[in-house]
């Protein structure tokens, strides 16, 4: 039996990856014990124990590796600790910068490099579209009110305003660019990136790189609804040769390691690049739901097993996103708050 450890475990109407990776790899192989890590004791994963056996509430990863190092090795003395599976962007470079050091530990990865999450920038994807073939809408970093004014004369309405890692806005008018301007540079600091609106459907494709320019698999959807936030809530699944294959193609290139996820924007066979997250997405269940658990083989490779790295499966399928209630005891929440961990009905060695 592996112990699996996966963050992101917000289901919310801004949902992390998390559950979506402990309900596949359940899926795939009941015995995993999947253990969540929280950085709020309301994340609704703490309370969803029929995908998720533990939880344990973290440090932050700005209060250092340490305090992360430790925690991970007292999971790992008290219920054991086979493979950690971070899928948040703001403890990406953290776990990415110490994975050697956890394979010493005993704690098994499957991440980018440095070199490769840096890809991720919204300043660099310019020459990544360029490699792979696709193109990059034009994009122009403002510092100053001013700044910003110059460049949406250039670029015209609508245009998106975002930040050069989060959070990103469609902006119809002078005044609602320099609110977005100012709650992201407030938030997450400078430069603000103004980006050319592009017309068509918006596609997303994920999957798992194998290290040596190979993928493990590949699912492309469709979003039908989204958030207020722009996250995707129910979707689609469609198959796009010519996206598929500049996925592949990205894989190839960048030799790239882990799960990943490519937004783009797409008319016909002209496909705009708009983000890549070097992690799994919160959609991440749909491909298991069609048939490609890539949680699954990303384990197995990470574990030097045997795994498919079967692609095919059925365009047309939905995914339907929905809220649920779920009663738990307050001892739950007063555990995480006082022993930060859930309730010992997931302890193996007690």
């Amino acid at each position: 039996m592996k112990s699996i450890a996966i963050s992101g475990i917000n289901d919310t109407d801004n949902p992390g990856p998390g559950v979506g990776i402990a309900r596949s790899l359940k899926e795939s192989d009941s015995s995993f014990k999947t253990i969540g890590l929280s950085y709020d004791i309301q994340d609704p994963g703490n309370y969803m124990d029929f995908v998720i056996d533990k939880s344990y509430v973290m440090p932050y990863p700005t209060h250092g590796w340490e305090g992360v190092k430790e925690r991970l090795l007292y999971i790992k003395e008290r219920i054991g600790l086979d493979m950690v599976m971070p899928s948040l962007d703001a403890e990406l470079p953290m776990y990415i910068k110490y994975q050697d050091e956890l394979s010493d530990l005993g704690i098994k990865t499957l991440l980018p490099t440095t070199k490769q999450f840096n890809l991720r920038a919204k300043d660099a994807l310019d020459e990544v579209s360029k490699n792979l073939g696709i193109i990059y809408p034009k994009i122009l970093k403002v510092a100053s009110i001013r700044e910003l004014e110059i460049a949406l004369k250039e670029l015209e309405f609508p245009c998106v305003v975002k930040g050069n890692y989060y959070k990103a806005y469609v902006v119809h008018n002078t005044a609602e660019a320099v609110k977005r301007y100012s709650e992201i540079s407030n938030e997450w600091g400078f430069p603000i990136l103004v980006q050319k609106m592009v017309q068509g459907e918006e596609l997303n494709v994920v999957g798992v790189g194998d290290g040596k320019g190979a993928v493990l698999g590949l699912v492309a959807a469709k979003k039908t609804t989204t958030t207020s936030l722009g996250k995707f809530w129910n979707g689609m699944s469609i198959v796009h040769p010519r996206l598929l294959e500049v996925a592949r193609e990205f894989v190839k290139h960048y030799q790239w390691r882990g799960p990943f996820e490519l937004e783009c924007m797409v008319d016909g066979d002209t496909i705009y690049m708009i983000e890549i997250n070097p992690r799994f997405p919160a959609w991440v269940y749909f491909a298991t739901g069609v048939g490609i658990n890539l949680p699954e083989r990303a384990v197995q490779l990470a574990f030097d097993e045997a795994y498919s790295t079967q692609s095919e499966y059925a365009a047309g399928k939905m995914m339907i996103r929905y809220t649920y209630e779920k009663i738990a005891d307050v001892s739950d929440l007063s555990n995480l708050a006082t022993q930060g961990e859930s309730l010992n009905k997931g302890d193996a060695n007690e």
